[in-house]
């Protein structure tokens, strides 16, 4: 049995969140053109018969402008260390830019072997570019494996994990076969709620809005959520709920067939929005998003 830890890194949006989702076959961690979309470290956890690979989805790196973009690359950073294979996602439909050197410099000298994956090759149109482009990232360190790769369409993901099996110690299963992640169920219910609110909203709303439940209550057949969601703002608040509350109502249809598609259950779903002043300046906020003062 093959058992360890893998750690993804990368800028926001070169798709670390949507591999994790497709090896482990369900949406465990939320996706969204905004950056700075995945704000907590998640841990998913890939069974098979002759492994258990835990991958740990970390925030995208990128220049901060604020407390919340530097705790985010530090708990990045800090997930890099005391794991097997370190997972360098870039998206390769974009190039490699100063942002990927950024990373790289960063892990580079980590004992650690690094994959480097060259994501999002389905919009690569030309393949000659492409191999080009490898050729010249190649130069740049001695990556361990560097493997062009597709999330979205599942292309060379099986090759992947072949790979980072050979890398990874024998050794009893650390988790149970059971197990899939290290967050709540409450903390998913949330993140599909969040995800949907920058979904619809796009550039309106910073990326600094934040979702928790406020009550959870389940059965064998139903599940029955309330989902605050908080702003700063009252105009960010007025665009949430839209006229009529158009718009909220939105957010929660298409949240709630995310959480019965996880749950396998019927869910009622109840989301109101309120605006705080200061809240991202308070201790709750990011209590809520797990950066406790000693991330700092």
């Amino acid at each position: 049995m093959k058992c360890g830890f893998v750690s993804l890194v990368g800028r926001p949006n070169v798709g670390k969140s949507s591999l994790l989702n497709t090896i482990l076959g369900m949406k465990l961690a939320i996706t969204s053109d905004v950056s700075g979309t995945t704000r907590n470290v998640i841990q998913g956890i890939y069974n098979d018969e002759e492994s258990q690979i835990i991958f740990v989805d970390t925030p995208g790196i990128h220049k901060p402008s604020n407390k919340l973009g530097n705790l985010m690359n530090k708990k990045a950073y800090n997930n890099t260390e005391g794991v097997d294979v370190i997972l360098f996602l870039v998206d390769i439909s974009k190039g490699f830019g100063k942002g990927d050197q950024f990373i790289l410099d960063k892990i580079k000298d980590k004992d650690i072997p690094i994959f480097l994956l060259l994501n999002k090759i389905d919009l690569v149109k030309d393949k000659t570019k492409l191999l080009e482009e490898i050729a010249k990232i190649k130069e740049l360190h001695d990556f361990k494996e560097i493997i062009p790769i597709s999330a979205k369409k599942n292309d060379n993901i099986e090759l992947l994990l072949e790979c980072l099996k050979k890398e990874l110690a024998e050794s009893e299963r650390i988790f149970s076969e059971e197990d899939l992640t290290n967050v709540t169920t409450r903390f998913i219910m949330a993140e599909f709620v969040r995800e949907k609110v920058l979904e619809l909203t796009h550039d309106e709303i910073p990326h600094t809005v934040t979702c928790y439940v406020e009550n959870y209550e389940e059965n064998e057949k139903v599940v029955h959520i309330q989902v605050l969601i908080v702003v700063d703002r009252d105009n960010i608040k007025k665009i949430i709920i839209g006229k009529q509350g158009s718009m909220l109502k939105e957010i929660g249809t298409r949240a709630r067939k995310d959480m019965e598609a996880f749950l396998g259950k019927k869910v009622f779903l109840e989301t109101y929005v309120k605006a705080l002043k200061n809240w991202r300046d308070e201790e709750k906020y990011f209590l809520e998003l797990g950066l406790k003062e000693d991330d700092e």
